[in-house]
């Protein structure tokens, strides 16, 4: 109420500052200044005389061409502003200062809610957010009582299926993933979802129902991303962590370094101890190398770690190279130089936003986000 006060009175003041002069009644100008001005300069001429600055002839001279200005000065009217007529300048200031607030009333009353109580934002908010729920709750029993007409409708259940998970109705995103195959055929992306689903209304825990979705889905298309997180995941759960961390490593060797999944599959390779041994190497030459001598083994890979650092110094747009450098120095126990290497490689992507989100993701896997 209080603000409204205020509102109330700036809007007065406003009104007041406007149509004040309206009420005020013209004034004559004075010209009583012009004659003083003349006065002024007989009265120097006469000091100048004095002071022997000017002859006598030109001080006369000065007089009477003075003298007439303010003779002519003396005898012309005085000038008045334009008239106007006050008393309907008056009413209309008048009419403005009280007809201006009737009609904003006049306007509110019907339209507004004046006893209407304060809603806080957060209420608001929360109001919004439920709303957005009921109308989404409300189209997805609209998709389900136009299945329930159609349940050959293949493209209702791909629609139907993950709104159904993202709600948390993960038995209901199952049966939907079913008919989705049923009626659209097999493909690697709704074998991999229905796992997922699968998984989701297991509490996390990938099942063998959800592992053999998941290996299917590998089957149709061996580069699945999902199949592959979730294979890896199902080795961790059932403590073969050495296949996991193959699975995940060989997953990012091949993900392109924009995925989004991509700082997922990081942070569950560190939680298995996957980000250790010789990370700057490729698994083909991990391989080989297993059956060189301890000393041999650590000289090639601080030789590869150090031409890796060589290549990203001339090209340091590479997010996936300066992690796996920081890695390597991590391994090797040199944990300054990997700080030197994190420290260099968010100034080389520092103009690129999304490699540089990318960076930080990875290097806070690996601890090194301050």
């Amino acid at each position: 109420m209080t603000l409204w006060f205020v509102f109330a009175l700036m809007t007065v003041a406003a009104i007041f500052a406007v149509l004040l002069p309206l009420g005020r009644s013209g004034r004559v100008q004075d010209q009583g200044s012009e004659v003083a001005v003349y006065k002024d300069q007989l009265a120097e001429i006469e000091r100048d005389l004095g002071a022997g600055l000017i002859a006598a002839p030109e001080a006369e001279a000065a007089r009477v061409e003075i003298g007439r200005r303010l003779l002519a000065a003396a005898g012309s009217k005085p000038a008045v502003e334009p008239k106007s007529s006050l008393k309907w300048r008056r009413a209309a200031a008048v009419l403005a200062l009280v007809g201006l607030p009737l009609v904003a009333i006049g306007v509110y009353v019907p339209l507004g809610s004046p006893r209407l109580q304060d809603f806080p934002l957060a209420q608001r908010e929360r109001g919004s957010g439920s709303g957005m729920a009921q109308s989404l709750e409300n189209l997805v029993a609209q998709v389900e009582q136009h299945l329930e007409k159609n349940p050959t409708d293949g493209r209702g259940w791909n629609v139907l299926a993950p709104v159904l998970e993202r709600l948390g109705r993960f038995d209901d995103a199952v049966r939907a993933y079913r008919n989705a195959l049923t009626y659209n055929g097999e493909s690697a992306e709704r074998r991999s979802d229905l796992g997922e689903a699968l998984s989701a209304a297991a509490g996390g825990v990938v099942t063998a129902e959800a592992k053999a979705e998941f290996e299917r889905a590998h089957a149709l298309s061996a580069d699945d991303p999902k199949a592959n997180y979730f294979l890896g995941l199902a080795a961790e759960q059932d403590g073969r962590k050495d296949d996991a961390v193959t699975i995940w490593r060989a997953l990012l060797a091949k993900a392109p370094a924009d995925a989004p999944w991509r700082p997922l599959v990081q942070s569950s390779l560190a939680r298995v101890g996957g980000g250790g041994a010789m990370p700057a190497l490729s698994d083909e030459t991990i391989a080989a190398s297993k059956d060189m001598a301890e000393g041999d083994r650590n000289a090639m890979v601080r030789g590869m770690v150090e031409r890796l650092a060589t290549r990203l110094k001339q090209n340091g747009d590479d997010v996936e190279g300066w992690l796996r450098l920081v890695r390597a120095y991590l391994v090797m126990g040199d944990r300054d130089k990997a700080v030197g290497a994190s420290s260099d490689a968010r100034q080389a992507v520092a103009n690129d936003a999304d490699r540089l989100r990318q960076l930080n993701e990875g290097l806070k896997t690996l601890g090194l986000d301050g």
